[in-house]
Formats: C-alpha cells, sequence, structure tokens
C-alpha cells in the first residue's frame, strides 16, 4: 500500500453538454459543433456531420469506473459491447464527473495529491474539424474557455486542466498559448497526428511551427500527447475499413493493424529534430501504451548509425531526456521501466472511464518488485515535476 499521496497524469471529465458551445462566436455554430435530435437521438454534429467518436456524447447515463478493466487485460471476452459496460449510472449522481469541487472531495477519499485532467470528447474532433481551420480553432477557442470557466486550467495545485492546442492554424496555436499561460496554464494538449494546414500537411516538429515550439519552450509547460482521433483514415481506407469507427467498436482488423499514431508523432518529432531545437522541451504520452516504445527506440537507435547526418545528437539520448510515457495498466510496465527508467514512467488511471481502474491507487499492483523509490517516482514524482514550470 502507498503511503503518500499520489500524483494521477491520467483523469478525465465528462465535457458538460455546452463545451464546445458556450463560447463558440455565433458565426462559426453551424461550421463548428451543434446538437441535433435525431431518430430520437441527441446526436453530436461536428462540421456538418455526426460525429461517432463517443457513441453517447450526452453522458446523460455513463458506466462504472473500470466496467472494461478485465476486458482490457484481456481476461475476459465480450459477445456484445454493450452489455459488457453494465448497469449504467445517471450522471447526475455523480457530480464530480463534472464539478471540480466535487472531484477535489473524491481525490481527497482515493489518495490523490493532485491530477492531469483531460478531455473524453475532445481529442476525438480535430480529425472531424481539420478540412475547416477557422470553424477548428473556432471550436477549440470555445472549449479552452468552457474548460477555464468550468475546471480552470490549475485548480488549487490540485486539478491541472489541458487547454487543447493545435498546429492546425499557427497564429491561433500562438495566441492561444499566450492565453492559457496567462492563465497558469502547466500542461497543453495535443492529439499525436499530423498537421492539416493551409499549405498542406506538415509534420507538428515542421520548422514552420517554431513560433510555437519556441514559446513553449520558453514558459518550460509539458505537452501532453493523448490518444484521440488522429485522423488516420486513409490509412485505414488502403486495408478496406471506411467510414467513422465508434469507440470500442472497431473491426477486428483495426485492432491489429501495425500503424501507431503515437509511434508516428514521436517518430516525427525526432526527425524534425524538435528537441535538438528546444531542449527545454518535455513531452509526455498519456493512454497511448507503451508498446510503441521499444521499436521506436530500436529504429532511432538503428537509423542514427545508417544516418549519422541526419541528426545533430544521439535521438536514443533525446528520447530519453525528453519524453515521458504513462502506460496502460495492462501494459508489461516492469518492461517499460526496463527501457526507460522509472525517471521517464508516469502513472496514469485514466479514472473514471471503462476502460481504466476502478481505484487509481490499485496500480500500485503492476510495480510489484520495484524499489520504494522507484514506485514514488512513478505514482508522485515525475507527473509533479511535469506540472512545475521549467523556465529556460
Amino acid at each position: 500500500m502507498v503511503d503518500f499521496p499520489v500524483f494521477d497524469a491520467d483523469n478525465h471529465y465528462y465535457e458538460a453538454r455546452d463545451a464546445f458551445t458556450r463560447y463558440i462566436d455565433p458565426a462559426m455554430r453551424k461550421r463548428g459543433v451543434q446538437w441535433a435530435t435525431i431518430d430520437g437521438k441527441d446526436r453530436l454534429l461536428v462540421g456538418g456531420r455526426v460525429n461517432r467518436f463517443i457513441p453517447n456524447p450526452t453522458f446523460e447515463h455513463v458506466s462504472r469506473p473500470g466496467a472494461l478493466s478485465e476486458y482490457f487485460r484481456a481476461k475476459a471476452g465480450v459477445g456484445d459491447m454493450r452489455s459488457a459496460f453494465g448497469e449504467l449510472e445517471p450522471i447526475s449522481s455523480r457530480p464530480e464527473y463534472r464539478d471540480r469541487q466535487a472531484r477535489v472531495r473524491l481525490m481527497d477519499q482515493q489518495g490523490l495529491e493532485a491530477c492531469i485532467m483531460l478531455p473524453t470528447i475532445g481529442v476525438g474532433l480535430e480529425a472531424a474539424l481539420e478540412h475547416d481551420q477557422e470553424a477548428c480553432t473556432a471550436v477549440f477557442t470555445a472549449f479552452n474557455r468552457w474548460l477555464d470557466e468550468d475546471w480552470g486550467l490549475n485548480f488549487e495545485d490540485r486539478i491541472y486542466a489541458t487547454p487543447y492546442v493545435s498546429l492546425i492554424d499557427l497564429d491561433w496555436a500562438v495566441s492561444e498559448l499566450e492565453w492559457a499561460l496567462d492563465h497558469d496554464v502547466r500542461v497543453v494538449l495535443m492529439r499525436p497526428g499530423s498537421v492539416n494546414t493551409r499549405l498542406g500537411r506538415r509534420t507538428p516538429g515542421d520548422p514552420a511551427h517554431d513560433p510555437f515550439w519556441a514559446r513553449l519552450n520558453e514558459a518550460g509547460v509539458t505537452l501532453a500527447i493523448h490518444g484521440g482521433d488522429s485522423g488516420y483514415g486513409e490509412y485505414e481506407h488502403i486495408w478496406g475499413l471506411t467510414g467513422q469507427v465508434e469507440a470500442f467498436r472497431m473491426p477486428t482488423l483495426k485492432r491489429l493493424l501495425s500503424a501507431s499514431p503515437i509511434h508516428d508523432m514521436m517518430a516525427s518529432l525526432m526527425s524534425d529534430r524538435l528537441f535538438e531545437r528546444y531542449p527545454n522541451l518535455r513531452v509526455a504520452t498519456i493512454e497511448t501504451g507503451s508498446g510503441w516504445v521499444s521499436p521506436l527506440l530500436k529504429g532511432l537507435r538503428k537509423t542514427a548509425v545508417q544516418l549519422p547526418h541526419a541528426f545533430g545528437a544521439d535521438p536514443y539520448e533525446l528520447f530519453m531526456e525528453h519524453v515521458w510515457v504513462s502506460p496502460f495498466f495492462e501494459d508489461d510496465v516492469q518492461a517499460l521501466v526496463h527501457r526507460v527508467g522509472a525517471e521517464r514512467v508516469l502513472f496514469g488511471s485514466d479514472y473514471p472511464h471503462a476502460e481504466g481502474l476502478a481505484e487509481p491507487t490499485s496500480f500500485e499492483k503492476e510495480l510489484q518488485g520495484f524499489s520504494d523509490e522507484e514506485v514514488r517516482l512513478i505514482m508522485h514524482d515525475n507527473a509533479r515535476a511535469l506540472v512545475t514550470p521549467r523556465p529556460v
């Protein structure tokens, strides 16, 4: 049993119904996010189309935390995913999912000192809006203002909510970062994926985006990269997978395809030599698992030998200096720590999602055999350091 308050790097809220519309520019309402009743059900329209990233976007009833934990540990199969969630509960009975004061009280009961607080729907909307840069930035401007009002970007040094940034419009990204810094932000959020700019697709670390990276580097604020819709539709289309796929209802082939958005995202940052240009950047990968880490590190070492002029510094060492990884609880945490060291691993419970842990601190079971110092690094110290700005 851990005998210290824990820092959870992966907590979630369920967005309020007006999270994306409360502060939207009226001129962008139809192009951005709307609600519509279709066949008697409330549906979320994003960019004029029904968005199925989250099958139940109203969150009127939600699953119990950890309802799918055995499924994700591959200890139980399901014939019907709907029934696998078990009995849902009305969100009105769980104020801590939408109210920060109630959440702090729950954190006290759970033994959590602090948490990084992340969206549920928010990480799935950029892909649906990237064809319309104006609408995309308007929606996330509105979302970030709602986030600050309802949760705060730093609430009592307990809850660190993450405003969403996209490099789809560089000027907007820099302006939004400045706004966030003025509101005591400690972690900003980005999806793993390429950027559909007005000049075409570019990697996030492309030098064209340097004004954003330079400001983030100067401020010393952490970038969180959280799994979501990474816009891999074209890749999947090659394999005959078409249309939007609902969370938890993806075809068998999609589950087994090798393309990994987080692997590709981190590979692009390394290939673009981002950390060479900005040595104060810190990146935390959250809810993207850890299975991608060893293949990427192996690839970095191999490429550095084969193409010695491709990098100005050892990319393997740069990764180890600038990247932190939050594994899934069902991952081989022992292997990850052996690969990158306890000082680069973050504990995250994904609470209160069905695929997360019902009791966040139960993650300590995955750390049997580690020293007390290693356990404390993973379950507290590493995340605490990442929410402490590190100015140049």
